[in-house]
């Protein structure tokens, strides 16, 4: 669940206004689109992001069904949904009153990533903050891999603020629900300090007023150097 995919793509992308090609999308991609629309509107209209939507045209089961990758200086919005059943399971484990705002969510979350790379602070942290030290005994390939899962932890608990901020502004009267559904997600399966553990994070943010800011990544920068230092 809100995974990331990094890498160089070899994608068919697909315009959301380009309804001439609305014959090639399945019913499911049109519907995640959909979802995902006002966020990636305001992105481009609002935010002047470098933005596209890509839709892969090949099954990849595994994937992740929105994810986010960066290619020449710009940020891709990924749907893997063919042959991949977690496209449908995802929508369908959603309350229907939610669908729709936990989509919007997602996106955001993966434009946090967006907002990350095009600063060049992929896997950095502020001024003034030093990265944790990998622990004594570890041979030296696991202590990168625990390098990495603590810089990636970081980062999905960034998209994570981002996401919310977005829904504190957009669906403030569901608000709590989607915060509570977002705690679920990172709850299910978890193992406490490991890629997707962002509770920590998600705890100071029960109140959507710790979230202010003139843009969703102003909202979640506070809270997340807060995090940072807990």
């Amino acid at each position: 669940m809100l995974r990331r995919l990094f890498s160089t793509f070899a994608f068919v992308c697909v315009a959301l206004s380009q309804t001439a090609h609305a014959a090639d999308l399945t019913a499911l991609e049109m519907r995640w689109l959909q979802g995902i629309t006002p966020v990636v509107t305001h992105a481009r209209q609002v935010l002047a992001l470098p933005l596209d939507i890509v839709v892969q045209p090949q099954a990849e089961p595994g994937m992740a069904p929105l994810a986010l990758g960066f290619v020449d200086g710009r940020c891709k919005l990924v749907l893997s949904m063919r042959g991949n059943p977690e496209g449908q399971r995802q929508i369908d484990a959603i309350d229907p009153e939610l669908r729709g705002p936990a989509l919007e969510l997602m996106a955001a979350h993966e434009l946090g990533h967006c907002r990350r790379y095009l600063d060049g602070a992929w896997h950095g942290l502020p001024a003034g903050f030093v990265a944790t030290k990998a622990p004594d005994g570890l041979a030296p390939d696991l202590q990168q891999a625990w390098l990495n899962m603590r810089s990636t932890r970081r980062e999905e608990a960034y998209g994570d603020l981002v996401g919310l901020a977005w829904a504190q502004t957009h669906h403030s009267a569901l608000y709590t629900k989607l915060h509570a559904w977002l705690v679920a997600e990172r709850s299910a399966d978890l193992v406490p300090g490991s890629h997707h553990d962002t509770l920590d994070w998600l705890a100071l943010v029960r109140d959507p007023a710790m979230l202010d800011g003139r843009t969703m990544f102003e909202a979640a920068d506070r809270i997340w150097a807060r995090g940072l230092r807990d």
